[in-house]
């Protein structure tokens, strides 16, 4: 699931940005705008993925959201005047809303308790494995036969692999002694607690920073090394987000996750100012590992925190919310990156911001263990 969902949800809209801006001739603000309301209209539905699936199960909404992707990524590969983006973009929106990191957690935490940290790790480095496969795979694609038929066999191949994977193995939940039932609090109660709070806050600030610094992190190495380098860069920092995400899954156990959370943000602070102010070789591949490190525990922590801290039968709704709240959040990070970049004319500013909200989500998530 986690391979072909950002496989498809996540790292696709960014190549249809590339493809899109040179078949159809559509400026990259107009192609920007679609992907950002793409993730905008996931926000929102990730939000209603606990009632959807206590309604209809959790096999149920899986399949209809591998159906709405798959159909999703044919209709962006298609569209040939701009507003037919639209329907485009509330396709893949609600495909990837149920595919993303939200859906992920609903699918492992209840199989786990004591090894959820292990499970929630191994299960999210899928997302770096398809990060590492899709991209190039989709690039090849596109290159050999065409955006069209390229979306075809990858919206095809997500059908035919997920649906029946998610069928089989979603419809029903572990076989154990069912607890007493709770009733889950309400999403209003929950957003005024301090807990959710410094959770929130604190994961949409360093994912603010992640997501801007990702989508500019070429840019500034092509500076140094050139365009092939700076490609294998991001290579570096998947495998070192698979790693840094195994690790502390193994590692964590009953430690305190805010305190993990925050070394993980502080580390990152200290990667993004390499790159930030890194000349040459060395600098700059440390702070790529540095970031690297860090990469894929921002999207698998939320869940343990919350585990620790929240009720069981509230866990679904906390990550479901935080998850839209920070989709919200770094959806805007690409162009706020992009302005500061043309404002400054280098990318110093801009990752001195990241390593800033880096440092701030830090002190914000373990100001939390005082207050919840």
């Amino acid at each position: 699931m986690a391979v072909f969902g950002w496989g498809v949800g996540f790292y696709g809209p960014a190549v249809y940005l590339v493809a899109l801006h040179q078949t159809r001739g559509w400026s990259i603000a107009t192609i920007s705008s679609a992907i950002t309301a793409h993730y905008l209209v996931s926000a929102v539905l990730i939000t209603a993925l606990p009632e959807a699936y206590r309604r209809f199960g959790v096999g149920r909404v899986t399949c209809a959201g591998v159906l709405l992707a798959g159909a999703g990524a044919l209709a962006w590969a298609n569209a040939q005047q701009a507003w037919q983006l639209v329907p485009a973009l509330i396709l893949s929106g609600a495909g990837w809303s149920a595919m993303s990191g939200a859906a992920l957690n609903a699918m492992v935490a209840p199989w786990f308790e004591r090894d959820r940290p292990k499970a929630i790790s191994t299960a999210f480095n899928g997302a770096s494995v398809g990060g590492i496969v899709f991209v190039p795979l989709w690039t090849a694609l596109i290159a050999g036969v065409g955006l069209s038929l390229a979306a075809l066999v990858m919206a095809s191949a997500t059908v035919a692999v997920v649906c029946p994977l998610a069928w089989r193995f979603l419809r029903h939940g572990p076989a154990v002694a069912a607890p007493a039932a709770q009733a889950p609090t309400s999403r209003r109660s929950l957003l005024g607690q301090s807990g959710f709070v410094t959770i929130s806050a604190a994961f949409a600030l360093g994912l603010f920073a992640q997501i801007g610094l990702f989508a500019h992190l070429i840019a500034r190495l092509e500076l140094d090394f050139g365009a092939a380098v700076s490609a294998a860069a991001i290579s570096l920092i998947t495998l070192c987000a698979i790693l840094g995400r195994t690790l502390l899954g193994w590692l964590l156990g009953e430690r305190d996750r805010r305190l993990a959370a925050a070394a993980n943000l502080l580390m990152q602070a200290v990667g993004s100012l390499l790159l930030a102010f890194g000349e040459g070789t060395a600098p700059l591949a440390a702070g790529c590992v540095l970031f690297g490190l860090g990469v894929g525990n921002l999207v698998s922590l939320p869940p343990l925190i919350a585990q620790s801290e929240f009720r069981p039968a509230d866990v679904g709704t906390v990550v479901a919310l935080v998850t839209a709240i920070n989709q919200a959040v770094f959806a805007l990070a690409p162009a706020i990156f992009g302005a500061l970049r043309d404002f400054t004319g280098n990318y110093v500013m801009a990752f001195l911001t990241a390593a800033a909200a880096q440092v701030v989500a830090a002190g914000v998530i373990v100001y939390g263990r005082r207050i919840s």
